[in-house]
């Protein structure tokens, strides 16, 4: 029994060490050293202030800034505590009259224009997370936001190109924007307005909002 046991509590003892001490910390050690911005959760810093991740979206409907895609979590917009989609159908008359109220909430922001709506615009993702839009959804934004905040479309449509993201590797994926560093390059634009969620802001409401 002796001869069976002490061999077995040896490679517990070393497996233990191996998998649950020295791998973690190497894996880590690499992840810190080589991709330490993605390792620590591709965080996106604002006058000295952490307000969200690269891989989190979040939600905006003032008219000047750029809206991301709907999110369909609970109990609000963007919840990272309940990633999930809406589960309708494309079949499902309930996903229909959804997209026709988000489609007549866009027109009632911007009336006068008469350019096809993107589909992701008023579609949510699957995780209601998602933090980027297409380039023609950012496009389509262009004149709201550029007639809210006073500025020249061209001026508002260059930030849009500059924010354009490449598929990966030139042929993975799509072209994309993400939504939270094109509207933070708003705000180098136009000094005057303050970012929803920004520090201060969220300082302000801490009561009524959850922790980041």
């Amino acid at each position: 029994m002796r001869e069976q046991i002490r061999p077995a509590l040896t490679m517990l003892v070393i497996l233990t060490v191996l998998t649950g001490l020295v791998y973690p910390l190497a894996v880590t050690g690499l992840a810190q050293m080589f991709f330490p911005d993605q390792a620590n959760g591709s965080l996106i810093v604002h006058n000295g202030h952490v307000i969200g991740s690269k891989l989190i979206g979040q939600f905006f409907d003032r008219p000047e800034y750029f809206w991301g895609r709907p999110s369909a979590t609970a109990p609000f917009p963007y919840n990272a505590a309940a990633s999930g989609g809406s589960n309708l159908g494309p079949t499902n008359p309930v996903l229909v009259e959804v997209a026709k109220a988000r489609v007549t909430a866009l027109k009632a922001a911007d009336p006068g224009n008469q350019t096809p709506i993107p589909v992701d615009l008023v579609t949510a993702s699957g995780s209601g997370l998602d933090p980027h839009i297409s380039p023609a959804a950012a496009e389509y934004q262009v004149k709201r936001v550029s007639r809210a905040r006073r500025l020249d479309e061209s001026a508002v449509r260059t930030l849009v190109t500059q924010h354009t993201e490449e598929r990966q590797f030139g042929f993975l994926g799509e072209r994309r924007v993400n939504v939270l560093e094109l509207n933070l390059a708003l705000e180098g634009a136009d000094s005057g307005a303050r970012l929803p969620g920004s520090h201060d802001e969220w300082a302000a409401t801490s009561n009524d909002r959850p922790s980041r």
